[in-house]
Protein backbone atom coordinates (compact mmCIF):
# COMPACT_ATOMS: atom_id res chain seq x y z
CA UNK A 1 0.00 0.00 0.00
CA UNK A 2 1.42 3.38 -1.38
CA UNK A 3 0.92 6.34 1.71
CA UNK A 4 -0.02 9.66 0.43
CA UNK A 5 2.98 12.03 0.36
CA UNK A 6 1.74 13.29 3.60
CA UNK A 7 2.37 10.63 5.59
CA UNK A 8 5.59 9.17 3.82
CA UNK A 9 7.81 9.22 6.67
CA UNK A 10 5.45 6.68 8.10
CA UNK A 11 6.53 3.93 5.96
CA UNK A 12 8.87 3.83 8.25
CA UNK A 13 8.17 1.09 11.49
CA UNK A 14 10.77 2.75 13.91
CA UNK A 15 8.44 6.23 13.11
CA UNK A 16 5.38 4.42 13.40
CA UNK A 17 6.35 3.10 16.91
CA UNK A 18 7.11 7.14 17.57
CA UNK A 19 4.35 8.29 16.00
CA UNK A 20 1.49 6.50 17.94
CA UNK A 21 3.32 6.36 21.38
CA UNK A 22 4.23 10.14 20.89
CA UNK A 23 0.78 11.30 19.67
CA UNK A 24 -0.40 9.34 23.45
CA UNK A 25 2.14 10.76 25.27
CA UNK A 26 1.16 14.28 24.08
CA UNK A 27 -1.79 14.43 24.97
CA UNK A 28 -1.20 14.20 28.37
CA UNK A 29 1.43 17.08 28.25
CA UNK A 30 -0.62 19.36 27.50
CA UNK A 31 -3.81 18.43 29.86
CA UNK A 32 -0.79 19.13 32.44
CA UNK A 33 0.65 22.55 31.06
CA UNK A 34 -2.85 23.44 30.95
CA UNK A 35 -3.81 21.96 34.13
CA UNK A 36 -0.59 23.52 35.66
CA UNK A 37 -1.22 26.62 34.66
CA UNK A 38 -4.82 26.69 36.09
CA UNK A 39 -3.38 25.35 39.16
CA UNK A 40 -0.88 28.15 39.65
CA UNK A 41 -3.53 30.70 38.98
CA UNK A 42 -5.88 29.23 41.29
CA UNK A 43 -3.50 29.06 44.05
CA UNK A 44 -2.08 32.49 43.43
CA UNK A 45 -4.06 34.81 41.46
CA UNK A 46 -0.56 36.36 40.38
CA UNK A 47 0.85 37.04 36.28
CA UNK A 48 3.70 37.41 37.94
CA UNK A 49 4.21 33.68 39.09
CA UNK A 50 2.09 32.47 36.20
CA UNK A 51 5.73 33.57 34.56
CA UNK A 52 8.00 32.50 37.12
CA UNK A 53 6.80 29.21 36.87
CA UNK A 54 7.63 28.80 33.09
CA UNK A 55 10.75 30.57 33.72
CA UNK A 56 11.49 27.82 36.01
CA UNK A 57 10.64 25.18 33.68
CA UNK A 58 12.40 26.37 31.01
CA UNK A 59 15.46 27.91 32.69
CA UNK A 60 17.20 24.68 32.48
CA UNK A 61 17.10 24.16 28.71
CA UNK A 62 19.15 27.37 28.17
CA UNK A 63 21.64 26.64 30.58
CA UNK A 64 22.37 22.91 30.19
CA UNK A 65 21.31 21.93 26.70
CA UNK A 66 24.86 22.20 25.58
CA UNK A 67 25.35 19.41 27.78
CA UNK A 68 22.25 17.82 26.53
CA UNK A 69 23.56 18.32 23.07
CA UNK A 70 27.36 16.95 23.56
CA UNK A 71 25.26 13.39 25.47
CA UNK A 72 22.81 12.93 21.69
CA UNK A 73 26.09 13.21 19.60
CA UNK A 74 28.31 10.97 21.96
CA UNK A 75 25.30 7.64 22.81
CA UNK A 76 22.42 6.05 21.70
CA UNK A 77 19.77 8.82 21.24
CA UNK A 78 17.28 6.03 21.36
CA UNK A 79 18.22 5.18 24.90
CA UNK A 80 18.78 8.89 25.89
CA UNK A 81 15.23 9.98 25.02
CA UNK A 82 13.82 6.27 26.89
CA UNK A 83 15.55 7.95 29.96
CA UNK A 84 14.48 11.46 29.64
CA UNK A 85 10.67 10.06 29.01
CA UNK A 86 11.04 7.82 32.36
CA UNK A 87 12.14 10.35 34.09
CA UNK A 88 9.47 12.54 32.76
CA UNK A 89 6.60 10.11 34.24
CA UNK A 90 7.74 10.26 37.74
CA UNK A 91 8.21 14.10 38.00
CA UNK A 92 4.38 13.75 36.55
CA UNK A 93 3.35 11.33 39.15
CA UNK A 94 4.70 13.10 42.10
CA UNK A 95 2.59 16.49 40.88
CA UNK A 96 -0.36 14.59 40.40
CA UNK A 97 0.27 12.78 43.75
CA UNK A 98 0.79 16.34 45.69
CA UNK A 99 -2.26 17.31 43.87
CA UNK A 100 -4.66 14.50 44.95
CA UNK A 101 -3.28 14.67 48.76
CA UNK A 102 -4.19 18.14 48.69
CA UNK A 103 -0.33 19.04 49.85
CA UNK A 104 0.79 20.99 46.99
CA UNK A 105 1.99 24.35 47.24
CA UNK A 106 3.49 26.85 44.71
CA UNK A 107 7.15 26.01 45.94
CA UNK A 108 6.65 22.27 45.01
CA UNK A 109 5.69 23.08 41.35
CA UNK A 110 8.06 25.33 40.78
CA UNK A 111 11.17 22.91 42.25
CA UNK A 112 9.37 20.13 39.90
CA UNK A 113 8.82 22.69 36.68
CA UNK A 114 12.53 22.98 37.04
CA UNK A 115 13.59 19.48 37.37
CA UNK A 116 11.46 18.58 34.02
CA UNK A 117 13.51 21.62 32.34
CA UNK A 118 16.52 19.92 33.30
CA UNK A 119 14.95 16.32 31.65
CA UNK A 120 14.32 18.71 28.39
CA UNK A 121 17.55 19.97 28.27
CA UNK A 122 18.39 16.56 27.26
CA UNK A 123 15.09 15.26 25.25
CA UNK A 124 14.88 18.03 23.02
CA UNK A 125 18.55 17.45 21.09
CA UNK A 126 18.46 13.75 21.53
CA UNK A 127 14.97 13.41 20.31
CA UNK A 128 15.04 15.90 17.34
CA UNK A 129 18.74 14.38 16.29
CA UNK A 130 16.80 10.80 16.26
CA UNK A 131 14.62 11.69 13.70
CA UNK A 132 17.18 11.33 10.94
CA UNK A 133 18.11 8.23 12.39
CA UNK A 134 14.37 6.95 12.51
CA UNK A 135 13.10 8.02 8.72
CA UNK A 136 16.76 8.85 6.78
CA UNK A 137 17.45 12.30 5.33
CA UNK A 138 15.17 11.91 2.21
CA UNK A 139 12.06 12.05 4.49
CA UNK A 140 13.00 14.02 7.26
CA UNK A 141 11.13 17.49 6.04
CA UNK A 142 8.11 14.92 6.61
CA UNK A 143 9.02 13.20 9.97
CA UNK A 144 9.55 16.73 11.56
CA UNK A 145 6.27 18.00 9.81
CA UNK A 146 4.54 15.15 10.87
CA UNK A 147 6.20 15.10 14.33
CA UNK A 148 4.69 18.96 14.54
CA UNK A 149 1.14 17.57 13.72
CA UNK A 150 0.77 14.99 16.28
CA UNK A 151 2.10 17.79 18.63
CA UNK A 152 -0.18 19.93 17.89
CA UNK A 153 -3.04 17.24 17.45
CA UNK A 154 -2.27 16.32 20.59
CA UNK A 155 -2.88 20.01 21.74
CA UNK A 156 -6.32 20.14 20.36
CA UNK A 157 -7.10 17.27 22.34
CA UNK A 158 -5.45 17.75 25.81
CA UNK A 159 -6.59 20.93 26.37
CA UNK A 160 -10.18 20.37 25.84
CA UNK A 161 -9.75 17.32 28.27
CA UNK A 162 -7.90 19.36 30.93
CA UNK A 163 -10.99 22.55 30.71
CA UNK A 164 -13.56 19.60 31.67
CA UNK A 165 -11.59 17.49 33.98
CA UNK A 166 -10.23 20.67 36.06
CA UNK A 167 -13.26 22.03 36.37
CA UNK A 168 -14.80 19.20 37.48
CA UNK A 169 -12.25 16.70 39.45
CA UNK A 170 -9.53 18.69 39.64
CA UNK A 171 -6.01 19.33 38.64
CA UNK A 172 -4.86 16.08 39.90
CA UNK A 173 -5.90 13.87 37.81
CA UNK A 174 -4.89 15.74 34.57
CA UNK A 175 -1.03 14.78 36.00
CA UNK A 176 -1.64 11.36 36.69
CA UNK A 177 -3.28 10.58 33.23
CA UNK A 178 -0.22 12.25 31.86
CA UNK A 179 1.96 10.07 34.00
CA UNK A 180 0.36 7.42 32.70
CA UNK A 181 0.52 8.56 28.98
CA UNK A 182 4.40 8.10 28.93
CA UNK A 183 4.14 4.60 29.32
CA UNK A 184 3.36 4.53 25.47
CA UNK A 185 6.28 6.56 23.94
CA UNK A 186 8.32 4.40 25.87
CA UNK A 187 7.11 0.82 24.83
CA UNK A 188 7.23 2.29 21.59
CA UNK A 189 10.92 3.34 21.54
CA UNK A 190 11.68 0.20 23.30
CA UNK A 191 10.45 -2.01 20.39
CA UNK A 192 12.58 -0.03 17.90
CA UNK A 193 15.00 -1.38 15.91
CA UNK A 194 18.28 1.02 15.58
CA UNK A 195 21.40 0.64 13.92
CA UNK A 196 24.62 1.03 15.55
CA UNK A 197 25.92 4.78 14.95
CA UNK A 198 29.44 5.52 13.32
CA UNK A 199 32.27 5.30 15.90
CA UNK A 200 33.76 8.94 15.51
CA UNK A 201 36.78 10.16 17.23
CA UNK A 202 35.87 12.61 20.26
CA UNK A 203 37.39 15.61 21.84
CA UNK A 204 36.97 17.32 25.18
CA UNK A 205 33.22 17.78 26.00
CA UNK A 206 34.43 21.39 26.11
CA UNK A 207 35.93 21.31 22.72
CA UNK A 208 32.52 19.56 21.14
CA UNK A 209 30.20 22.35 22.66
CA UNK A 210 32.58 25.18 21.13
CA UNK A 211 32.52 22.96 17.76
CA UNK A 212 28.96 23.24 17.64
CA UNK A 213 28.38 26.86 18.45
CA UNK A 214 31.13 27.93 15.88
CA UNK A 215 28.97 26.02 13.37
CA UNK A 216 26.40 27.54 14.19
CA UNK A 217 28.28 31.34 14.26
CA UNK A 218 29.65 30.91 11.03
CA UNK A 219 26.74 29.57 8.90
CA UNK A 220 24.32 32.86 8.49
CA UNK A 221 21.51 30.85 7.38
CA UNK A 222 21.33 28.80 10.51
CA UNK A 223 21.85 31.73 12.95
CA UNK A 224 19.47 33.86 11.18
CA UNK A 225 16.92 31.40 11.31
CA UNK A 226 18.14 31.09 15.27
CA UNK A 227 17.72 34.98 15.75
CA UNK A 228 14.12 35.37 14.54
CA UNK A 229 13.18 31.87 16.75
CA UNK A 230 14.84 33.96 19.92
CA UNK A 231 12.85 37.24 19.10
CA UNK A 232 9.55 35.16 18.89
CA UNK A 233 10.04 33.31 21.52
CA UNK A 234 11.00 36.30 23.52
CA UNK A 235 8.24 38.55 22.97
CA UNK A 236 5.44 36.14 20.91
CA UNK A 237 5.22 32.95 22.45
CA UNK A 238 4.42 34.31 25.96
CA UNK A 239 0.81 34.99 25.10
CA UNK A 240 0.38 31.20 26.17
CA UNK A 241 1.99 31.91 29.46
CA UNK A 242 -0.89 35.08 30.09
CA UNK A 243 -3.56 32.60 28.85
CA UNK A 244 -5.40 32.22 32.04
CA UNK A 245 -5.66 36.17 32.46
CA UNK A 246 -7.38 35.89 29.07
CA UNK A 247 -9.62 33.21 29.69
CA UNK A 248 -10.60 34.22 32.96
CA UNK A 249 -10.80 38.14 33.60
CA UNK A 250 -11.39 39.67 30.11
CA UNK A 251 -12.81 36.52 28.06
CA UNK A 252 -14.68 35.26 31.41
CA UNK A 253 -14.44 31.83 30.10
CA UNK A 254 -13.13 29.93 33.28
CA UNK A 255 -10.93 26.48 33.45
CA UNK A 256 -13.52 25.17 30.34
CA UNK A 257 -12.74 28.60 28.36
CA UNK A 258 -8.92 28.02 28.97
CA UNK A 259 -9.30 24.71 27.46
CA UNK A 260 -11.20 25.64 23.98
CA UNK A 261 -8.65 28.84 22.90
CA UNK A 262 -5.76 26.29 23.93
CA UNK A 263 -7.39 23.94 21.67
CA UNK A 264 -8.65 26.23 18.92
CA UNK A 265 -4.67 27.54 18.58
CA UNK A 266 -3.95 24.47 18.26
CA UNK A 267 -6.61 23.53 15.42
CA UNK A 268 -4.36 26.63 13.64
CA UNK A 269 -1.49 24.70 14.23
CA UNK A 270 -2.11 21.59 13.47
CA UNK A 271 -3.36 23.06 9.94
CA UNK A 272 0.44 24.84 9.37
CA UNK A 273 1.88 21.16 10.56
CA UNK A 274 -0.02 19.65 8.07
CA UNK A 275 0.63 22.06 5.06
CA UNK A 276 4.03 21.47 5.98
CA UNK A 277 3.93 17.86 5.73
CA UNK A 278 2.75 18.02 2.59
CA UNK A 279 5.95 19.65 1.09
CA UNK A 280 8.88 17.11 -0.39
CA UNK A 281 11.50 19.81 -0.57
CA UNK A 282 12.41 22.88 1.39
CA UNK A 283 11.68 25.23 -1.46
CA UNK A 284 10.77 28.34 -0.50
CA UNK A 285 10.79 28.15 3.17
CA UNK A 286 13.15 31.00 3.85
CA UNK A 287 10.03 32.93 2.18
CA UNK A 288 7.39 31.35 4.32
CA UNK A 289 9.90 31.96 7.36
CA UNK A 290 9.42 36.00 6.70
CA UNK A 291 5.79 35.67 5.84
CA UNK A 292 4.61 33.57 8.90
CA UNK A 293 6.54 35.09 11.54
CA UNK A 294 5.09 38.67 10.41
CA UNK A 295 1.40 37.13 10.29
CA UNK A 296 2.06 35.46 13.86
CA UNK A 297 2.63 38.97 15.45
CA UNK A 298 -0.18 40.75 13.07
CA UNK A 299 -2.60 37.91 14.49
CA UNK A 300 -1.22 38.54 17.68
CA UNK A 301 -2.52 42.15 18.00
CA UNK A 302 -5.73 40.86 16.53
CA UNK A 303 -6.21 38.67 19.18
CA UNK A 304 -5.60 40.69 22.25
CA UNK A 305 -7.74 43.27 21.07
CA UNK A 306 -11.14 40.98 21.12
CA UNK A 307 -12.95 41.15 23.95
CA UNK A 308 -15.52 38.70 23.06
CA UNK A 309 -15.19 34.97 23.60
CA UNK A 310 -15.45 33.15 20.41
CA UNK A 311 -13.96 36.32 18.18
CA UNK A 312 -10.92 35.64 20.01
CA UNK A 313 -11.39 32.04 19.47
CA UNK A 314 -11.47 32.35 16.41
CA UNK A 315 -8.33 34.79 15.81
CA UNK A 316 -6.69 31.83 17.57
CA UNK A 317 -6.60 30.15 14.54
CA UNK A 318 -4.18 31.81 12.84
CA UNK A 319 -2.21 32.76 15.52
CA UNK A 320 -1.62 29.24 15.83
CA UNK A 321 -1.48 28.36 12.11
CA UNK A 322 1.41 31.12 11.63
CA UNK A 323 3.56 30.20 14.94
CA UNK A 324 3.62 26.44 13.23
CA UNK A 325 4.66 27.32 10.18
CA UNK A 326 7.36 29.61 11.17
CA UNK A 327 8.51 26.94 13.53
CA UNK A 328 8.28 24.33 11.70
CA UNK A 329 10.13 25.85 8.73
CA UNK A 330 13.02 27.28 10.12
CA UNK A 331 13.50 23.22 12.47
CA UNK A 332 13.28 21.40 8.42
CA UNK A 333 15.94 24.35 6.88
CA UNK A 334 18.22 23.99 10.29
CA UNK A 335 18.39 20.16 10.14
CA UNK A 336 18.90 20.08 6.20
CA UNK A 337 21.28 22.01 6.73
CA UNK A 338 23.25 20.08 9.94
CA UNK A 339 25.73 17.27 9.01
CA UNK A 340 24.54 14.56 11.16
CA UNK A 341 27.84 14.12 13.34
CA UNK A 342 26.92 18.30 15.09
CA UNK A 343 23.11 17.45 14.85
CA UNK A 344 22.78 16.81 18.59
CA UNK A 345 24.96 19.97 19.11
CA UNK A 346 23.36 22.26 16.15
CA UNK A 347 19.96 21.17 17.98
CA UNK A 348 21.18 21.70 21.17
CA UNK A 349 21.86 25.61 20.50
CA UNK A 350 18.23 25.26 18.59
CA UNK A 351 16.88 24.28 22.24
CA UNK A 352 18.59 27.03 24.03
CA UNK A 353 17.19 29.75 21.44
CA UNK A 354 13.50 28.26 20.77
CA UNK A 355 12.65 27.39 24.68
CA UNK A 356 15.53 28.49 26.78
CA UNK A 357 14.88 32.51 25.79
CA UNK A 358 10.88 31.55 26.78
CA UNK A 359 11.50 31.76 30.26
CA UNK A 360 12.84 34.56 30.02
CA UNK A 361 9.96 36.06 28.15
CA UNK A 362 7.75 34.26 30.37
CA UNK A 363 9.24 36.43 33.25
CA UNK A 364 8.63 39.34 31.12
CA UNK A 365 5.38 38.96 29.89
CA UNK A 366 3.68 38.20 33.21
CA UNK A 367 5.67 41.64 35.19
CA UNK A 368 4.54 43.50 31.97
CA UNK A 369 1.13 41.95 32.07
CA UNK A 370 0.80 42.81 36.04
CA UNK A 371 2.04 46.26 35.26
CA UNK A 372 0.27 47.33 32.02
CA UNK A 373 -2.25 44.73 31.14
CA UNK A 374 -2.09 41.45 29.47
CA UNK A 375 -3.81 42.98 26.03
CA UNK A 376 -0.95 45.37 25.74
CA UNK A 377 1.66 42.54 26.60
CA UNK A 378 0.79 40.70 23.79
CA UNK A 379 0.49 43.62 21.23
CA UNK A 380 4.04 44.63 22.32
CA UNK A 381 5.13 41.02 21.58
CA UNK A 382 2.97 41.10 17.99
CA UNK A 383 4.64 44.32 16.97
CA UNK A 384 8.35 43.36 18.02
CA UNK A 385 7.79 39.57 16.02
CA UNK A 386 6.29 42.17 12.56
CA UNK A 387 9.62 44.06 12.86
CA UNK A 388 11.83 41.02 13.33
CA UNK A 389 10.22 39.68 10.24
CA UNK A 390 11.27 42.29 8.28
CA UNK A 391 14.79 42.30 9.01
CA UNK A 392 14.99 38.68 8.28
CA UNK A 393 13.08 39.26 4.68
CA UNK A 394 15.47 42.36 4.24
CA UNK A 395 18.59 39.92 4.63
CA UNK A 396 16.71 36.65 2.72
CA UNK A 397 18.49 37.25 -0.62
CA UNK A 398 21.87 37.52 0.67
CA UNK A 399 21.50 34.15 2.97
CA UNK A 400 20.14 32.00 -0.21
CA UNK A 401 23.27 30.73 -1.86
CA UNK A 402 24.97 29.96 1.24
CA UNK A 403 22.06 27.94 2.63
CA UNK A 404 22.04 26.19 -0.90
CA UNK A 405 25.88 25.40 -0.36
CA UNK A 406 25.45 24.09 3.48
CA UNK A 407 22.57 21.65 2.64
CA UNK A 408 24.48 20.28 0.17
CA UNK A 409 27.67 19.91 2.17
CA UNK A 410 25.19 18.28 4.57
CA UNK A 411 23.79 15.74 2.04
CA UNK A 412 26.69 14.70 0.41
CA UNK A 413 28.39 13.91 4.22
CA UNK A 414 25.81 11.82 4.95
CA UNK A 415 26.37 10.10 1.34
CA UNK A 416 23.16 10.88 0.28
CA UNK A 417 23.45 12.85 -3.49
CA UNK A 418 22.23 16.00 -3.80
CA UNK A 419 18.87 16.22 -5.44
CA UNK A 420 18.60 12.32 -5.21
CA UNK A 421 15.89 12.25 -3.02
CA UNK A 422 13.75 14.53 -4.44
CA UNK A 423 15.19 16.15 -7.66
CA UNK A 424 15.68 19.52 -7.42
CA UNK A 425 14.29 20.88 -3.92
CA UNK A 426 17.01 19.71 -1.43
CA UNK A 427 19.29 21.75 -3.50
CA UNK A 428 18.10 24.79 -3.28
CA UNK A 429 18.64 27.54 -1.15
CA UNK A 430 16.42 28.58 1.90
CA UNK A 431 15.35 32.20 0.27
CA UNK A 432 13.16 29.59 -2.59
CA UNK A 433 15.10 31.12 -5.98
CA UNK A 434 16.24 28.07 -8.00
CA UNK A 435 20.01 27.08 -8.17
Amino acid sequence: MTLPVTLRALRYRNFQLFFGGQLISLIGTWMQNVAQAWLVYRLTGSAVLLGLVTFASQIPVFAVAPVGGIVADRFSRQRVVIATQTSSMLLALILSALTLTHTVRIWHIFVLSALLGVVNAFDIPARQAFFVEMVGREDLINAIALNSSMFNASRVIGPAIAGILVASIGEGWCFFANGVSYIAVIVGLMLMNVGPRKSVQRASPLAEVIEGFRFVIGSPPIHSLMILLGVISLTGTPFIVLMPIFADHILHGGAKGLGILMGVSGVGALSGALLLASRETVFGLGRWVAISAAAFGATLIAFASSHSFWPACALLVPVGFAMMVEMGSSNTLIQSMSPDHLRGRVMSVYSMVFMGLAPFGAMLAGFTADRWGAPITVVGGGIVCIAAAGVFGWRLPALRGEGRRLIAAAQMASGVPPQSATGSGLAVEPGGEAA
